[in-house]
């Protein structure tokens, strides 16, 4: 809990939260914390922790967003759209792990990093998102080989399905997923997908669409949304590509036409294509960037302090401290929309690292009992009444 209380309040470091820890009495009171460690300590402790071990803790947050009809704001296509990608967290050439990944140079000189495979629920009217507990991407127990986005993906969508076994899933990738073996490792776990796909990757798909577009067995449609044009060309039950021709397909082309500019994209999926919903299948492929926007952007950028090294470890504790970090994130997403208090807090301060400032600067000042306290003296302030004069001062 002392751990998670630092990336709750988007302390800079474990040093600032460390110079706190004996007199910040709200740390006690608002976390139930009994006794803060301090930053050795800490960093001890939490090196020995199995980072699975903090899986349940994510799905009691998702299951508060279940019971209380708050998920359903994210459903789409009649499912749940979840959008994966990889991102480096740590890197170093001199600070390493056993479970670090290891990159040689030229030179021979190595750089250390770790790396996890993220997946968060989106939904394309939406800002929030809903972050499912991140896979690691790190040396594996007795493998020599550095690990990879391939098999840490294996991993995710299995523990996804064993800690979700009925919620219909929507998988929404770029275009590096869009090969068989992937496909189906998602047919098996019975999600659905809609993947990015490029012409350099799969010549033998974009030149089958090109001969049955010559054979009139294209669909294209067009339809105008104010100043934009979107124009669609997709087919259904196609082969992948030469190697996998028994593994068919939808393929779903689209060019975003303005005064400006005209972008282009392209999909694979298993929802049959037709008229009626090739928009929202557009909708959803586009979708996948909020992994980048609203996530690692968000972590990066709004007071996460996402690529600052909290501490290292010899075994787990960097994957403990960025599991923690998306746990806090996860706890902020789901006030972000299901708390009408932080919401409107949010709207007052502009922006999540002003509500961040403030927020710490009331919980190191001033006593308070719960969250709820400090977001209510956010949104219509307070007022001090009296104090106390210290002996001797």
């Amino acid at each position: 809990m002392s751990a998670y209380a630092i990336f709750s309040l988007k302390d800079p470091s474990l040093l600032a939260f460390d110079q706190r820890r004996q007199t910040d009495r709200n740390l006690m009171r608002v976390y139930g914390i009994e006794e803060v460690p301090s930053d050795s300590q800490m960093r001890t402790i939490l090196d020995e922790v199995d980072p699975e071990t903090l899986r349940p803790v994510f799905k009691d947050v998702f299951r508060q967003l279940q019971r209380g009809k708050e998920l359903e704001k994210m459903e789409f296509l009649g499912g749940y759209l979840v959008s994966m990608d990889g991102t480096g967290y740590f890197s170093s050439k001199r600070i390493h792990c056993s479970n670090c990944l290891e990159k040689k140079s030229k030179t021979g000189k190595i750089t250390y990093s770790h790396q996890f495979l993220g997946a968060v629920i989106v939904h394309p009217e939406r800002a929030e998102v809903i972050p499912l507990p991140p896979e690691p991407i790190i040396k594996q127990d007795g493998e020599k080989k550095n690990d990879c986005e391939r098999n840490a993906g294996k991993r995710l969508l299995a523990k996804l399905r064993q800690d979700h076994p009925h919620l219909p899933l929507i998988i929404i990738e770029d275009a590096l997923s869009s090969n068989a073996p992937h496909i189906r490792e998602l047919q098996k776990h019975k999600m659905r997908f809609i993947l990015g796909v490029k012409e350099s990757d799969h010549a033998f798909l974009f030149d089958y669409v090109r001969q049955a577009e010559q054979e009139g067995r294209v669909s294209m449609v067009e339809i105008e949304e104010g100043d934009t044009l979107h124009r669609f060309r997709f087919i259904n039950q196609v082969p992948l590509n030469a190697s996998h021709q028994d593994l068919l397909i939808n393929f779903v082309e689209y060019w975003e036409i303005t005064s400006n500019k005209t972008q282009h994209f392209s999909w694979v999926t298993d929802f049959t294509v037709s008229n009626g919903n090739v928009m929202r299948i557009m909708r959803g492929g586009r979708a996948r960037w909020k992994i980048e926007n609203e996530t690692f952007n968000t972590l990066k950028n709004q007071g996460y302090h996402f690529e600052h090294n909290y501490g290292h470890g010899n075994n787990h504790l960097s994957v403990v401290f960025a599991m923690l970090m998306m746990l806090a994130f996860l706890v902020d997403q789901t006030q972000q929309l299901a708390c009408q208090l932080f919401q409107a807090v949010l709207q007052k301060e502009s922006s999540r690292r002003s509500l961040w400032e403030h927020m710490r600067a009331l919980f190191h000042t001033l006593d308070f009992d719960s969250f709820e306290d400090i977001w209510r003296a956010q949104l219509y302030g307070y007022k001090i009444t009296g104090f106390e004069i210290l002996d001797g001062l």
